[in-house]
């Protein structure tokens, strides 16, 4: 087998989905990554919840939301690296026990009424603890199938089921705020996560994983590759760009007088991002990564500048189905450029790098809407979205060439499928 990537995908087929997913060493982690990964966009959201409700103040809860997203943050880099140094069984077991008995300190800590400064450190140790299976899930596939069809649908499933969780996961985190007790869903989604990640963990494909080799070589690990920098870039983009817009969306809904449907919205282009994702993965195009990376955001960057042109919350939906098309893309094409540019034995800690650089865009791109948003009102803030997302494509495009298989990329052993 070449120890090199092709910098050209080969296309993906239905068929190679159902080779990936019955996969019989695949069976187990599939399933108990499931369970870990569903409550992954709901933990966050049931905490805000959970703390408004219990101390009556947005500003509180928004900063315990944003003490989550930092541990998150910085917890997918940790842990990916460990998982690459020491196998995932070990890290995720530890994480798993810590992420309990962080949330129990911060249910505690939440029903006892304490101070945001104690909140804040907590709801960060919770964030950081978040065991990442995600990381793990798709670094194991390179192990579980050798390079081709198969294994590229496997990577477009991870994206395309994450998409699907960050769809299900406010709207659970919603309903269950209205249980008799507010804090059923943070404490529901961390038993799954806690339940996922042991399962997976402990599956006998998962415990063959044992620490790669030159796998903690470089003080800068993954970032080491220039492509891997790259790659980060155009992560960071697509966060700013749907940060931008996951603000400015509900804006234009309270404008316009129906500030229910904001939510609603956002749901909208996220159902039609699985939808042509799927069909995306079956043609991807561009074909060398090297381009598809600044082509699919510099197209998402131009197509949200169509959302400010509506005069009325239909057309906005109607455009957002259209924008949203492009979501998925960029996540599948985001995984398999991992495959490409991430130095040897870093797969879990380069996945890591993605999300946390999806994870700081959002943060900005959130902020800066809000600023717009209050002062130029939404349809500057889906302008600003779109100059965002393109200037940062411009950036990956004239670095378009570090894209590329290192020298020496050895292939991980595979499992016995």
């Amino acid at each position: 087998m070449s120890q090199s990537v092709s910098n050209h995908e080969s296309r993906t087929s239905l068929a190679d989905y159902r080779t990936a997913l019955t996969t019989r060493a695949a069976r187990w982690p599939v399933v108990a990554a499931v369970l870990a990964r569903l409550p992954i966009a709901m933990i966050g959201i049931s905490a805000l919840l959970y703390v408004q409700r219990e101390t009556g103040s947005f500003a509180v809860a928004g900063l315990v939301s944003a003490g989550s997203l930092v541990g998150v943050s910085v917890g997918a880099v940790v842990q990916g690296r460990l998982i690459d140094r020491f196998g995932p069984t070990r890290p995720l077991l530890t994480v798993a026990v810590l992420l309990a008995l962080s949330m129990t300190a911060l249910v505690t800590a939440i029903e006892s009424h304490a101070a945001t400064a104690v909140l804040v450190p907590l709801a960060t140790l919770t964030g950081l603890t978040e065991p990442m299976v995600g990381s793990a899930s798709r670094a194991l596939w390179g192990r579980l199938l050798p390079p081709g069809g198969p294994r590229n649908a496997a990577y477009s499933y991870e994206a395309i089921s994450m998409e699907v969780f960050f769809i299900l996961g406010p709207g659970v985190a919603g309903l269950l705020v209205m249980a008799p007790w507010a804090g059923t869903g943070l404490v529901l989604g961390v038993a799954l996560q806690f339940t996922g990640a042991v399962l997976f963990a402990l599956s006998p494909a998962v415990r063959q994983w044992g620490p790669v080799p030159g796998s903690s070589g470089s003080l800068l690990g993954a970032l080491a590759g220039p492509g891997m920098r790259t790659l980060a870039i155009a992560a960071l983009g697509f966060g700013v760009v749907i940060g931008f817009v996951e603000v400015a969306v509900p804006a234009a809904a309270t404008e316009a007088g129906s500030p229910s449907t904001g939510g609603l919205l956002l749901s909208a282009w996220s159902l039609s991002s699985v939808a042509f994702g799927v069909a995306y993965s079956l043609r991807p195009w561009p074909r060398q990564l090297g381009l598809r990376l600044p082509v699919l955001l510099g197209g998402f960057g131009a197509l949200v500048a169509l959302l400010a042109w509506p005069s009325s919350l239909w057309g906005l939906a109607l455009m957002m189905l259209l924008a949203g098309a492009l979501i998925t893309p960029q996540s599948t094409s985001h995984s398999a450029a991992i495959e490409v540019v991430a130095p040897a034995g870093t797969a879990a800690e380069a996945f890591g790098w993605v999300l946390t650089a999806v994870t700081l865009g959002l943060a900005a791109g959130q902020s800066i809407s809000g600023y717009v948003v209050e002062h130029a009102g939404p349809g500057a803030a889906f302008l600003a979205a779109s100059v965002a997302g393109l200037v940062l494509a411009l950036v990956v495009w004239l670095l378009r060439g570090t894209v590329r298989a290192p020298r020496s990329a050895p292939v991980p052993e595979l499992v016995n499928a």
